[in-house]
């Protein structure tokens, strides 16, 4: 019997705790049907309200259930349920990591508590590992519900992402997907810092199958994505698979000394030729404003990658547990 490891990112989710395990035990059928057993890891990335404790009841329901299938059918293992609780909030990258280093099965899959990504497609997405594929992921083919201004710079971020980079990211990726083992250690063997992880599964390669479905409401609760942390998450991305900020910083370097260099020449040509001094100071200041400005923008693209280069440098763990059961 091969097992399958589901990984559940919670931060805030006291209320889509119990729907998402009781969603999730609608496929026992199809884990009889293919012989696999499942474990359930919830990671708690320091949620401020009462996650922890919802998963705490699972637990001790499910060893209940545990104990009263062993005593009736010797040798058969029920479903259990685990919890990894960090001591504070380190971000949604260091509980999928964590939840992929504790995970011990054959096949990992990984999903969001608010019920977003449906547990109703592992079968198909099992179905296509039976069929050769090293990975399984999911992508949104609509994003009804979202705002319409959010929708719009996701849109860009990806068509400009995969401009810049080597690495394809696959344009409304979801992170949830089911891996096989040997996907899943290729993954831990990265180990950075500065996480990106639709950049990671897209650069270890593998081969890889798409699926799409329609962009489903949360169960209960409100995002924990705002604007402006989308934003932060996609300029990591861009720093974590693409140099190419750096690479624009130093060719506009470079135009502007050439230019630069040819307006000194035009200044001293028109005052030995015409006697005519150097007038203009209205335009003179706004072009001091615009070099200037683009100089403080190319000083922090380099800025970027520096702050990640840092923060590698210091290597501190990626999040820290307070508590595993």
């Amino acid at each position: 019997m091969k097992l399958l490891s589901a990984i559940v990112p919670c931060y805030n989710e006291e209320e889509n705790v119990r729907y998402f395990y009781d969603e999730f035990i609608k496929n026992k059928t199809f884990f009889t049907e293919k012989d696999l057993d499942y474990e359930l890891i919830y990671v708690d990335d320091g949620s401020a309200d009462k996650t922890a404790d919802e998963v705490k009841k699972l637990i001790a329901e499910d060893s209940r259930v545990h104990l009263i299938s062993f005593s009736r059918n010797f040798g058969k293992e029920a479903a259990r349920v685990h919890l990894i609780s960090f001591s504070r909030n380190f971000g949604k990258e260091a509980a999928m990591y964590a939840g992929m280093k504790e995970a011990k099965g054959d096949y990992v899959a990984i999903m969001d508590a608010d019920l977003q990504d449906p547990p109703s497609l592992l079968p198909e997405l099992y179905g296509w590992l039976e069929q050769g594929y090293d990975t399984a992921a999911t992508r949104r083919s609509t994003r009804t519900g979202e705002p319409p201004v959010r929708s719009f710079f996701a849109h860009r971020f990806y068509h400009l992402i995969n401009k810049m980079s080597q690495t394809e990211i696959v344009d409304g990726a979801r992170d949830y997907r089911l891996m096989k083992r040997q996907v899943v250690d290729a993954i831990l063997s990265l180990s950075e810092y500065n996480r990106f992880s639709k950049g990671i599964f897209g650069w270890v390669g593998f081969r890889t199958k798409w699926v799409e479905y329609e962009n489903i409401e949360r169960k209960h609760g409100k995002t924990k994505w705002s604007f402006w942390k989308l934003f932060g998450y996609a300029m990591d991305g861009i720093t974590a698979f693409s140099t190419a900020p750096l690479k624009a910083a130093s060719i506009t370097g470079i135009i502007f000394c050439f230019v630069s260099f040819i307006m000194i020449i035009v200044t001293i040509v028109r005052k030995l030729i015409f006697g005519d001094p150097t007038s203009g100071w209205p335009s003179l200041v706004c072009i001091i404003f615009l070099v200037s400005g683009i100089q403080m923008l190319c000083l922090g693209a380099v800025g970027q990658y520096l702050e990640k280069t840092y923060l590698e440098v210091k290597n501190r763990p990626l999040y820290i547990i307070k508590e595993k059961l």
